[in-house]
């Protein structure tokens, strides 16, 4: 019998380390190790998996389209995609396409920047009756998401929106704002012509504690109250509610909400075609309908002089025909990763994965996937300065790849038939956007099925590659 051949380890030059998502928390993740790498004097080469042909991530497909200023952040991204360390396989699904033992075989370690894109649960009665909606699926859809149907059930005409974040105001402005207002943003033109088909009257939004606890930022409250043709409703019975509400009005932020809702609070209402309602102290107990949403059932709470709520015992059923929750996002299980199912993150301290009580050597995460869907997009830089921190201390734990030739995950894509896209793809989709929304003086237009997007990216290619 003969002794089995020894394996060829190919001793790399530089550090290779890939990273799984190209969004936001990704491409920070790329762009610290890159610096910090070099700033020790050393060379590393990192590839970037993203499922979806395009990159970005949330800023792309989780940002309202009428948010051209926080979309600002792209540019920024784009410099860290073009800057010639990093590299971009776009269309490759882990799991599927690659696997993790494929990244130990061809680097050194592996950073995972998936985020969170499910919604996750809220569990009452009548959530699954037809009308109710999670916002992840409504934000995918109106920002043009492959992954998610072109339609759109817009039906009702008096809608419910439970969670007071950016999300949720995402949501109500979006359910409430005229669609010929979006046109001059790059709403995708099946999104624009579902929502002309609305025949919204009325958006409730409802939170279970105080108007002084909610979690949007006072930019966004702002540009609610500015829409065209739309009256903010809110209810005296509302304010003055907390013993601590003066107090609390130190913080400069909660204090700018409260002079923001004190203004809204002395407008006239009535003239408006569309009503826009905030409800405070309001904690959904039930959905209400048979075979689809008829109402909205809450009850009302108030401080329980702990830092809490508690229930009155005082229920109140708010007609709506949809309801959409935006209680927060989920990640998702990652082959091969563990995860823990009831924090929807993957395990672990400061960036290492952790396989029980240990750290897994060579496999590290940031982003959403790492703490939870909390922070705003520019929270994920510190989050990835400290994983990269971690990854290079680690050194002693790094994989020994077989093969860190550059040439050898290409290869494997193709070998396993991937149509996979570059970053020189993304650039010629990016430019196509942008030609179709310059007739109409917009930013762009999106391109929303996969197989456009796909075939648009892969236009300058090789056949052969």
């Amino acid at each position: 019998m003969p002794a089995p051949q020894e394996r060829t380890i190919i001793v790399p030059v530089a550090l290779r380390v890939a990273v799984v998502g190209a969004g936001p928390a990704g491409i920070y993740a790329a762009d610290i190790l890159k610096r910090s790498v070099a700033e020790a004097g050393g060379e590393v080469s990192i590839d970037l998996f993203e499922r979806l042909p395009a990159p970005y991530g949330l800023v792309r497909y989780g940002v309202a389209p009428d948010h051209p200023r926080i979309k600002g952040i792209i540019s920024a991204l784009r410099e860290v995609l073009e800057s010639g360390v990093v590299r971009l396989f776009g269309n490759v699904r882990f799991g599927e396409d690659i696997t993790l033992d494929d990244l130990r075989r061809h680097y050194h370690a592996v950073i995972f920047a998936t985020g969170a894109i499910k919604d996750a649960p809220l569990d009452v009665p009548g959530i699954d009756l037809p009308g109710s909606y999670g916002a992840a699926d409504f934000v995918s859809w109106f920002d043009g998401h492959p992954d998610v149907p072109r339609t759109w059930p817009l039906e009702a005409e008096r809608i419910a929106v439970l969670g007071v974040g950016n999300v949720a105001l995402d949501v109500a402005r979006m359910l409430a704002k005229h669609p010929e207002d979006l046109l001059p943003t790059e709403v995708p033109a099946n999104v624009h012509e579902g929502l002309e088909s609305s025949p919204v009257t009325d958006v409730h939004v409802f939170g279970r504690r105080g108007p002084l606890d909610v979690k949007f930022t006072p930019l966004e409250l702002r540009e609610l109250g500015e829409l065209r043709d739309v009256d903010m409703v809110l209810h005296d019975e509302d304010f003055g509610v907390d013993p601590d509400e003066e107090a609390r009005k130190a913080n400069k932020q909660i204090l700018v909400i409260s002079r923001v809702l004190d203004q809204w609070r002395k407008r006239e209402t009535g003239a408006a075609s569309r009503r826009l309602h905030l409800h405070f102290w309001s904690r959904p107990v039930e959905i209400v309908g048979d075979d689809g949403v008829t109402a909205l059932r809450i009850e009302r709470t108030r401080p329980d002089g702990e830092g809490g709520i508690e229930g009155t015992g005082e229920l109140r059923d708010v007609p709506v025909e949809a309801v959409y929750r935006a209680v927060g996002y989920f990640s998702s299980p990652l082959q091969g990763v563990p995860f823990d199912e009831l924090r929807g993150v993957i395990p672990n301290e400061a960036g290492r994965v952790l396989d029980g009580m240990r750290p897994l050597p060579g496999v590290y995460a940031t982003g959403w996937i790492k703490r939870g869907p909390v922070g705003l997009i520019g929270h994920t830089k510190s989050d990835a300065k400290e994983t990269v921190e971690h990854l290079l201390a680690d050194e002693l734990s790094w994989w020994s790849p077989e093969d860190a030739s550059p040439e050898a995950i290409p290869a494997l894509l193709a070998e396993r038939g991937v149509d996979w896209t570059d970053i020189d793809g993304w650039i010629r989709l990016d430019a196509h956007e942008m030609s179709l929304g310059e007739p109409h003086g917009r930013a762009r237009i999106k391109v929303v099925p996969r197989e456009d997007m796909l075939e648009i990216s892969r236009a300058a290619q090789p056949a052969e590659r």
